[in-house]
């Protein structure tokens, strides 16, 4: 069996990769032009061959594509997203949420059946306020994703601009609120977050950490449990400073691999061997503990994903050279060996459909 694999890149493609892990092999399939950095994908929740890419541009755009048998897409609507470089998507049941770092807002858009599948009117705008110590990083806000809560109707939205992950809630209407905020230390950079139990792991760009908190339903507070370096040992400056977290995946234990798993990138590692995934066992909630460190080859690794049976692969990409790469998550969880690559210019965000 075959997997089909989207990607989203630092170019001004969509690629559709198709991955064989009985030969095993990757390839590219087709690519669709859409504009300058469709960084992000985010599905349609009713219709999987519809996809909805961000356009990260000063005059940020969100394009639906929709995709036939073979893997071919082709655009069948645009919108404005609301604000600068979207640079993160989600899809619920009745709008799509669009996250514009440069400007700092949060824009709804109403979903419909039918051509274009955006629409124009209703939408609603959020906008954040706040800075960090970083003078070229922080200087305003800048929200890096936009993730639902896995048990309850709450909205997570972290902002690397001003140290905090903000909590939505629905007003009355339907309309999302804030209605609390994560506070990490000054200069951290939240980036993306993940959830495990009744804990929040954020992964911080700028610091180079991952913390954990113990998260209530609100109003409640969370509570600081730890924070952990992404990796043990970081190289000397000026290379240290110029490494950047970037992503943070928990996957569900299931029977193939029942224990829990934190996998973490690290970009702009200067070693010959590329980027390092960090991987730590969180078998007790509590506690981050490094157990592995998987050099991939990769540069500048933004993106990756995890999908197939049971999530058993990983699929990785450098937006600065390596291509993209599928990984088998092999010793129970605690390893990944490479399988397939394919070069495609950029990538930097993934979706298994």
């Amino acid at each position: 069996m075959s997997y089909r694999i989207l990607v989203g890149s630092y170019s001004d493609q969509v690629y559709t990769l198709s991955f064989d892990p009985n030969i095993p092999s990757l390839s590219l399939v087709s690519s669709v032009t859409v504009g300058h950095h469709p960084s992000w994908l985010t599905p349609h929740p009713k219709d999987l061959s519809l996809v909805f890419a961000g356009v990260e541009q000063s005059d940020g755009k969100i394009v639906a594509l929709k995709f036939d048998e073979s893997g071919k897409g082709i655009i069948v609507g645009e919108l404005p997203s609301g604000g600068a470089d979207p640079c993160t998507l989600l899809a619920t049941g009745d709008q799509l949420l669009v996250a514009n770092y440069s400007s700092g807002t949060l824009t709804a858009i109403p979903l419909s059946s039918d051509p274009p599948f955006l629409t124009p009117s209703g939408n609603s705008i959020l906008r954040f306020t706040g800075s960090g110590p970083d003078r070229e990083r922080q200087e305003a806000s800048h929200p890096h994703q936009v993730i639902l809560h896995p048990d309850r109707d709450e909205l997570l939205v972290p902002d690397l601009g001003s140290d905090k992950t903000r909590r939505l809630a629905r007003a009355q209407g339907g309309s999302w609120e804030v209605r609390g905020e994560l506070q990490y230390t000054p200069g951290s950079g939240p980036r993306h977050i993940a959830f495990y139990k009744d804990i929040i792991y954020t992964l911080l760009e700028l610091s180079n950490e991952i913390s954990a908190h113990r998260f209530p339903p609100l109003p409640e507070m969370p509570t600081l449990i730890t924070s952990v370096p992404t990796m043990r040992k970081f190289p000397p400056e000026p290379a240290r400073s110029q490494m950047l977290g970037a992503e943070i995946l928990i996957p569900s234990p299931n029977n193939s691999f029942p224990h829990p798993y934190i996998y973490a990138s690290n970009r702009n590692d200067p070693s010959p061997e590329g980027d390092t995934i960090s991987i730590y066992s969180i078998a007790d909630p509590t506690k981050l503990e490094p157990v592995n460190e998987v050099k991939s080859g990769l540069r500048h690794l933004r993106g990756m994903l995890f999908g197939g049976p049971n999530d058993k692969y990983l699929v990785a990409g450098g937006a600065n050279g390596g291509g993209v790469k599928v990984f088998e998550r092999i010793d129970g969880g605690k390893g990944l060996r490479e399988l397939a690559a394919v070069n495609v210019l950029a990538p930097t965000g993934f979706l298994w459909v």
